[in-house]
């Protein structure tokens, strides 16, 4: 498999691995926005928040692969970018009761906020593509996403405890 991958990254030229992976970005961002839209109307549950940067974190596997190592201080950049970012999401997401249960409050901002950033990077990709490699820009981006959503679903969990204590004290009453 190794070999595969470094084929890919010697073979192929460097502008073609920049579009290919664009256009992947543009894709999964549209395919989160769908997705988070439709989440909105089922109800949360512990489960359902751990679970995204549990499977997310399958993604750690490429390091594994020279190509996409990152040097130490352009990880903890990138770790630092992420959990800055990761203040909007917290900040945007809102749980709310209804029916007795727990749902996140739909808001037109958050939606906003993530095509936001799914657009600050896309730039930065283009940007930094021209003085980092490609493989290890991916491993840059993977780290600073998952450095926004862990901190996100943390927040988020502490937000449904507190809802959900403050709901059991409702309901005893």
């Amino acid at each position: 498999m190794s070999a595969f991958v470094e084929m890919i990254f010697t073979k192929v030229p460097p502008i073609y691995l920049v579009i290919v992976s664009t256009v992947g970005a543009i894709f999964m961002g549209t395919l989160a926005l769908i997705v988070r839209s439709r989440a909105a109307k089922k109800p949360v549950t512990p489960l359902k928040i751990i679970l995204p940067p549990l499977f997310m974190s399958t993604g750690a596997l490429m390091f594994f692969f020279k190509e996409f190592r990152v040097p130490p201080l352009q990880i903890v950049e990138a770790l630092l970018v992420g959990m800055l970012f990761s203040i909007l999401l917290i900040r945007t997401t809102k749980l709310e009761v209804k029916n007795e249960a727990i749902y996140v409050q739909r808001s037109k901002a958050f939606l906003f906020i993530l095509l936001g950033l799914l657009i600050v990077r896309l730039i930065g990709k283009l940007v930094l593509s021209s003085t980092i490699d490609v493989g290890e820009l991916g491993g840059m981006f993977w780290i600073l996403a998952f450095g926004m959503i862990v901190p996100w679903r943390i927040g988020m969990l502490v937000k449904f405890h507190k809802l959900q204590k403050e709901k059991s004290v409702h309901l005893s009453q």
